[in-house]
């Protein structure tokens, strides 16, 4: 399985390091963000006479910091505040008490117990799409969210299977790296939106000299702008995709069953995207649909080579025939499974009936 080399305590650490330097990353985009807009202020209203626009930016910026500074680590702990029920207005999802879905509880429940977590809160998002995801950034928070299609079209042990695969990622750290990847590419998208916004409604008040000057400076501006909301995309899509697959394997040791995480992959894929809901959350699901030349810039692998790596790692099945429509799969048993050889990957033809 990829990335399994270094090993899930390995992952671990290096989510504990991750975090830390997202953190960092986000103070030092911010500081980047302000000083382009910074430029651009200069470059449309001028600097004094006798002024050059960096010495008069520069000043300003350092006059500034402390109070960047703070702004920043007040947005931090907000975002850990309140991460959760953000997640959960722009989702939609709603908490739902043990009475509501005990049968949902007690499948947390037995799971968490197994592996000796604190068993997290539940919440329902009413979308046929088939999904999941967790959330929060402590015991107090943790959150694990279903769609009410995935609910409804999984059967027992590929429902287990996908809980599984979300508790796996907040045992990793995942969840919480996810959050902080979230916080730094809202802040840094909603500057970056309102000063392109703002641009075309604002004219250059300066002439002669001063108006060149005052067009690089904006220019320039506008360039560190972009740098820093380019580098906010690319932390996001820097988290490495082996977080999905040690996920997955956490879940097969969990449940030890990885047929079921197979059967569910293939059910789920292609019918994971929920309408309405952002990226940054979507970057968060059990499954964001990538394929083709879109899974170059994924936050997670394609469902094949999630089964791929199940069946080589795992000692996973593929079903012999199409599990059919979700609807019918829930209510028919699967069908019989096939051993599937590592060595020709998951989508390998059944074997022969003996004797033939």
């Amino acid at each position: 399985m990829p990335g399994e080399a270094f090993g899930l305590y390995t992952h671990q650490r290096n989510n504990r390091i991750r975090s830390i330097a997202l953190i960092i990353g986000l103070f030092l985009l911010v500081y980047l963000t302000v000083w382009g807009l910074i430029l651009v202020g200069y470059g449309y209203s001028g600097v004094p006479r006798g002024r050059t626009v960096s010495s008069a930016a520069g000043q300003l910026f350092w006059s500034w910091l402390p109070f960047l500074t703070l702004g920043t680590a007040a947005w931090v702990l907000i975002g850990f505040k309140i991460n959760v029920g953000l997640i959960e207005a722009v989702s939609g999802a709603k908490g739902i008490a043990r009475e509501e879905n005990p049968k949902l509880y007690r499948m947390l429940e037995n799971l968490c117990i197994s592996r000796g977590m604190t068993t997290p809160k539940l919440a329902i998002i009413e979308n046929d799409a088939l999904n999941a995801f967790a959330s929060g950034v402590n015991d107090k928070q943790f959150t694990v969210t279903l769609t009410t299609g995935l609910i409804e079209q999984l059967n027992d042990a590929e429902l287990e299977a996908v809980i599984a695969h979300e508790l796996t990622h907040i045992r990793n750290g995942d969840v919480r790296l996810m959050v902080i990847a979230v916080v730094i590419a809202g802040i840094i998208s909603f500057v970056g939106e309102v000063m392109f916004r703002s641009m075309g409604r604002v004219r250059i008040s300066s002439s002669g000299d001063d108006k060149k000057g005052s067009a690089v400076a904006i220019v320039i501006g506008v360039a560190v702008i972009a740098i820093a909301w380019l580098l906010a995309v690319l932390i996001r899509l820097s988290l490495s995709r082996s977080r999905e697959y040690l996920a997955d394997a956490g879940a097969v040791e969990l449940t030890k069953n990885p047929d079921a995480m197979i059967s569910a992959l293939l059910k789920i894929s292609g019918r994971a995207d929920i309408d309405g809901v952002p990226s940054g959350v979507m970057d968060m699901c059990f499954e964001n649909d990538p394929d083709d030349f879109a899974d170059l810039f994924s936050t997670h692998p394609s469902v094949t080579k999630r089964v791929q790596a199940l069946v080589q790692t795992a000692g996973g099945r593929v079903p012999q025939a199409p599990l059919g429509p979700p609807k019918m799969a829930e209510r028919q048993p699967l069908p019989e499974m096939v051993e599937t050889s590592a060595s020709h990957g998951p989508w390998s033809r059944p074997a022969p009936p003996a004797g033939s």
